[in-house]
């Protein structure tokens, strides 16, 4: 079992974000981060999903820990109601980050993910790490 813990981070948005993973495969740590100039919140906490599952076999069970339900609400829910609505949304409003969706989504068909969420800033010592890396990452500690 891979178990990925997952965080983006802007200070301003949108503004310098950054976004990190900690991938645990069977006790071997790895921990993975990126930033860009002038994102947003939103896209860094795609982003780290989409580079911690980039290289993953498909054969692995895996399951990431996210604390943004936009990820985790996104990719389990309402997707599916976007592709089946042309990507709009319920108030016929075009899907925002549709290019990171897609890449999540071509994901998590091909791998088998279990999505969970967990409360921010609650004590889970690796959400709190993650958190941490994302905002080094864009340069915000």
């Amino acid at each position: 079992m891979i178990k990925i813990y997952t965080d983006g981070s802007c200070l301003e948005n949108p503004g310098n974000g950054g976004w990190a993973a900690i991938i645990n495969d069977n006790g071997n740590i790895k921990k993975i981060s990126g930033s860009e100039k002038s994102t947003t919140n939103n896209r860094m906490e795609l982003m780290a999903p989409i580079n911690a599952l980039k290289d993953m076999e498909p054969k692995n069970e895996i399951e990431v820990y996210t604390d943004s339900q936009y990820v985790k609400l996104g990719i389990t829910e309402w997707i599916n109601t976007w592709i089946k609505n042309s990507w709009k949304t319920s108030k016929k409003e075009d899907v925002k980050n549709k290019d990171l969706w897609l890449k999540l989504y071509n994901l998590n068909q091909s791998l088998n993910i279990k999505w969970n969420w967990v409360k921010a800033h609650a004590g889970d010592a690796l959400n709190e790490e993650v958190d941490l890396l994302a905002k080094k990452a864009a340069n915000l500690d």
